[in-house]
């Protein structure tokens, strides 16, 4: 598959999607707390399914045929360990503000949007990589499975995103901008992805394992703590099942 053609789909999946999610901030004043949870929940739940049935069984498969057993299964699996990590450290190291569980990462001054903004794009990134490092797999279904479910998520969670700057203070155009910057970054990570795997395939079944653990650890560590607040862990448990049911769902009609 041509790397442009990746980058067009990891454009609309990213940009054009976040873009529509949050284009609505330009006309709405606040968004209900609780709306908010269900809408992040459900994204986290497609998350979830398209990390467990789509990116990791595609990167075992793909492990198997270059690598001999015992060890495929093994090193994707490190692989998978690798991309948690990674932006485990990320977290760690970049400063950044979540919208309920406040300041994280290293000390800064930077301004409320920034810190925003770097919350958004550490979650974003790995999500483009997911869609852009499908680009070798042998199955052709796996680039429309995994960008339709990151599509489908990014509407949500541009609007909450967009919606959560305007509540810090910020104007109607200017978090309508900076949301559609966290679409461009998640775009920037699928190209990223493409490149790779399109210059060197032999890193794809790795490639694939990486992103999966990617988008495991934000699910986990960053998107479930953040939908548990404040005693809405109940209506947060529902609405990732249900993104989690529609999202394998989805997946098996391909």
């Amino acid at each position: 598959m041509n790397v442009w053609f990746a980058a067009w789909i990891v454009f609309l999946t990213g940009t054009v999607a976040t873009t529509v999610g949050a284009a609505p901030v330009l006309m709405l004043k606040s968004l209900a707390p609780r709306l908010a949870n269900h809408l992040i929940a459900i994204a986290a739940g497609v998350m979830l399914a398209a990390s467990v049935y789509s990116l990791l069984p595609a990167a075992l498969d793909e492990a198997a045929r270059r690598v001999q057993e015992p060890w495929s299964t093994p090193l994707a699996l490190i692989a998978l360990g690798v991309g948690a990590w990674c932006v485990a450290w990320a977290n760690r190291h970049f400063p950044h503000e979540h919208q309920f569980k406040g300041h994280d990462g290293s000390d800064s001054r930077r301004s409320m949007s920034f810190l925003l903004v770097t919350a958004i794009a550490l979650h974003n990134f790995p999500e483009g990589l997911s869609v852009g490092v499908t680009i070798g797999a042998d199955d052709p279904t796996l680039m429309p499975r995994i960008a339709t479910a990151i599509a489908i998520q990014n509407v949500p969670e541009g609007l909450v995103v967009a919606m959560a700057m305007l509540a810090s203070g910020l104007g109607k155009w200017r978090s309508f901008g900076l949301g559609v910057i966290t679409g461009l970054i998640e775009t920037g990570g699928g190209i990223v992805g493409a490149a790779a795997v399109g210059l060197a395939g032999g890193l794809l079944p790795w490639a694939l394992a990486f992103a999966a653990g990617a988008m495991l650890y934000v699910i986990s560590a960053e998107v479930i703590p953040e939908t548990h607040r404040q005693g809405m862990s109940g209506g947060a448990t529902a609405s990732l099942l249900a993104g989690f049911a529609g999202m394998v769902w989805f997946d098996a009609l391909f």
